[in-house]
């Protein structure tokens, strides 16, 4: 099966999910995520203030990645009630949103680099950022591999672009969890926790596709998972085009708008 028939499949077997998700707000008494109004986990209103597109996202410091950090809003509101609902409470009725926003940020990368050839645009591959596995044990799933198969299924569906979803990253043994770090702890934390995946490595190899290849995960705080997942992919010849977030934390950042 190609990448886009497995994304499509993704995306079929997340929208059954989100149905039944839905149709257990509504008859157990779920409420919106950003208005706490009864009904869906997020209201029609809430996903209309949604934003679209994305906005580079300037490190101020050097754990950041030397790349282009796109998110599509900032780490707040409905934005924020959203993630951590989709994340810490598994709301699968919160991941085609999610995803769509992901899927937004990833398209302003390729806008912002200009790497889109007319004559013969290049696929696009989205890496997610691997989450630690006791992260994946405890929630009962992988919210950020989740979202970047959404977001893949989103460019297939909206802008008929050729994109596929490569899980060439995993954690190395002894990384902790970001969460609860502070900046340099993060830091600390993400040197050399990261490796690649060799035989996902060794398939793509052999295919000999040549791809834009875009990091993407949910939230960007301090840039130090992009940067380790930049070095990760560099340290075995695959370059990197950007890195692609749902959202970004004020903490230490400043929002530029888009070139």
């Amino acid at each position: 099966m190609i990448g886009s028939d497995r994304a499509h499949l993704a995306a079929t077997t997340d929208d059954a999910r989100w149905l039944r998700a839905a149709a257990s707000d509504v008859l157990l008494g779920g409420a919106c995520v950003g208005c706490l109004r009864p009904g869906l986990v997020l209201c029609t209103a809430c996903r209309r203030s949604l934003p679209g597109g994305g906005y580079v996202v300037e490190t101020r410091d050097a754990s950041g990645p030397r790349v282009p950090v796109v998110a599509a809003a900032p780490y707040e509101g409905v934005v924020r009630e959203a993630i951590v609902g989709h994340k810490e409470r598994r709301l699968l009725g919160l991941r085609p949103p999610l995803g769509a926003l992901l899927a937004g940020a990833v398209e302003a990368i390729v806008e912002v680099l200009a790497i889109e050839d007319a004559s013969a645009p290049a696929p696009i591959l989205l890496v997610p950022v691997p989450s630690h596995p006791a992260s994946v044990r405890a929630r009962g799933h992988d919210p950020v591999a989740a979202l970047t198969r959404r977001a893949c299924a989103s460019l297939l569906t909206a802008t008929d672009r050729r994109a596929e979803v490569a899980p060439l990253l995993r954690t190395r043994t002894g990384a902790a969890d970001q969460a609860g770090l502070d900046a340099v702890g993060r830091a600390e934390n993400q040197v050399h926790a990261m490796a690649a995946r060799n035989r996902e490595l060794r398939r793509w190899a052999r295919r000999g596709v040549t791809a834009h290849v875009v990091v993407c995960d949910d939230v960007v705080t301090t840039g130090s998972t992009a940067r380790e997942a930049e070095r990760a992919l560099a340290s075995i010849g695959v370059r990197v085009a950007g890195v692609a977030t749902i959202a970004a934390t004020p903490r230490g950042r400043t929002p530029s708008a888009l070139r």
